[in-house]
């Protein structure tokens, strides 16, 4: 992977965009979207995951206060994912003690988020099921990729589009900007959210990830997953740019396992972002074969 040189002239676009949320947010598009409060539970996990050594006794603490948290371990551990062995898993600890303290804490991330953001509406039908079909792909590159962590390749997958359930609740023809959106050919679909709310899913997504408090690096790719022309800018981390080509990557995967066309999107800039991630056709070939496992498995 690349790795230009840091701008030393002028603040980070980490920083410029925390600036712009939070300056939206007093007195621009953002002040009248309504974002859930972060999970309690997630709060408690985040708390003891912050700790040099993680607290894992809070964190099984914190897996077993949730019965439909917990039970969703259990099933994940006790999965073809994992491919069991002997008896089963019957308590919390067994289960992460199977499955690791990360895809534990993925799991546990990817349950409250879903519980927090509910996306019951037609124009996003199954849109949890594939944000996590996403984050597995985004975590199942990673770890083919050194240098990215697959824990926050799993959040970015989980959260790239979270914006567009908080933009349905809390804006007025949202869901026919979706509509009109997703059928034109003329521009990009956040152009369309742009021309018809000032503000798009990207924005709102940085937004949730800044309000939630999780990782400013994934704020930051989350804003700019639809800006293919920043990839190699000095201003940018290196890890968000590979985290929006890995993304980009995982998207086309998983459409093309799902038989869907291939996106503008792939179409448009796919070269630039293996480029960045110095990949040809052979290892794009080798990923999808381990994605299409992992979604195979779960």
């Amino acid at each position: 992977m690349q790795n230009p040189a840091p701008s030393h002239a002028s603040p980070s676009r980490t920083q410029r965009i925390r600036d712009d949320i939070d300056q939206s947010r007093r007195r621009g598009p953002l002040q009248h979207i309504q974002i859930p409060p972060c999970p309690e539970l997630l709060v408690q996990l985040q708390k003891a995951l912050a700790e040099p050594e993680p607290d894992l006794t809070a964190v099984s603490r914190i897996a077993s206060s949730d019965v439909a948290m917990a039970a969703t371990l259990l099933r994940v551990a006790n999965g073809p994912l994992f491919k069991p062995v002997g008896h089963p898993c019957v308590t919390v600890g067994q289960a992460m003690t199977r499955i690791g303290l990360n895809e534990s804490v993925a799991v546990m991330t990817g349950f409250l988020a879903r519980h927090a953001i509910t996306a019951n509406a037609p124009q996003l039908s199954r849109f949890w099921e594939r944000s996590t079909k996403r984050a597995i792909a985004m975590a199942t590159i990673a770890r083919e990729l050194p240098g990215l962590s697959p824990d926050l390749a799993h959040s970015f997958g989980l959260f790239l589009h979270v914006g567009m359930p908080v933009l349905l609740q809390s804006v007025r023809g949202y869901a026919s900007t979706m509509v009109e959106a997703g059928a034109r050919i003329d521009r990009p679909f956040i152009a369309t959210e742009n021309a018809n709310h000032k503000t798009d899913h990207a924005v709102v997504g940085a937004l949730v990830v800044r309000v939630w408090n999780l990782a400013p690096t994934l704020m930051t790719a989350i804003r700019l997953h639809h800006d293919y022309t920043a990839l190699g800018h000095a201003d940018i981390d290196p890890e968000i740019h590979t985290l929006i080509a890995v993304g980009l990557i995982a998207e086309h995967l998983m459409r093309r396992n799902e038989g869907l066309p291939e996106d503008a999107d792939w179409a448009s800039h796919h070269q630039a972002a293996m480029d960045w991630l110095h990949i040809g056709q052979e290892e794009l070939a080798h990923w999808e074969e381990a994605v299409i496992t992992q979604f195979d498995a779960a």
